[in-house]
């Protein structure tokens, strides 16, 4: 079976046990606490500056995160199956979830602020070089040349740390 058919497969209904809606629950909250600790651990990182150690994280954060929406899919299933055979689980579900839903928010927000702060930092960088290869010329009007497309040097980024 391809990966999209993987994807597009319904998750198999659990027996309508305790003992198997506990189970269910325990994969989802497990899964919620592995996914929370990788990005907890990437939010401390990227705060002190360490993107590359960051970055390091991805793969293990990929993986958490197929596991997390495996197990929400599972839950979301079953969610009939849950309400009658342990109905105390699911407000469980749900505070645990808000939780990992706000940290994920908080995680969220640094990333965006690193990427917009080394985006600052490269528009400065380019705009530096760019005066730096305009010529000071002036027109017959006394204001300041502009910039023709043969003074415009673009500069490279290389993406790797």
């Amino acid at each position: 079976m391809n990966a999209s058919a993987q994807r597009q497969a319904a998750p198999a209904p659990i027996p309508a046990s305790p003992a198997a809606a506990r189970q269910l629950a325990s994969e989802l909250m497990e899964a919620m606490s592995a996914l929370l600790g990788i990005i907890e651990r990437e939010t401390e990182l990227v705060r002190a500056g360490k993107l590359k150690d960051a970055m390091a994280l991805g793969p293990q954060k990929s993986e958490l995160s197929r596991r997390y929406v495996k197990a929400v899919s599972e839950v979301k299933a079953n969610q009939k199956v849950l309400s009658r055979c342990a109905p105390e689980l699911l407000p469980s579900l749900h505070r645990h979830h808000d939780t990992f839903r706000a940290m994920l928010q908080v995680n969220l927000t640094v990333l965006a602020t690193a990427h917009a702060v080394s985006e600052n930092i490269v528009r400065g960088v380019n705009a530096e070089m760019q005066q730096r290869n305009v010529p000071n010329t002036y027109t017959a009007a006394g204001r300041r040349a502009a910039a023709g497309p043969r003074h415009i040097t673009p500069i490279s980024v290389s993406r790797s740390l």
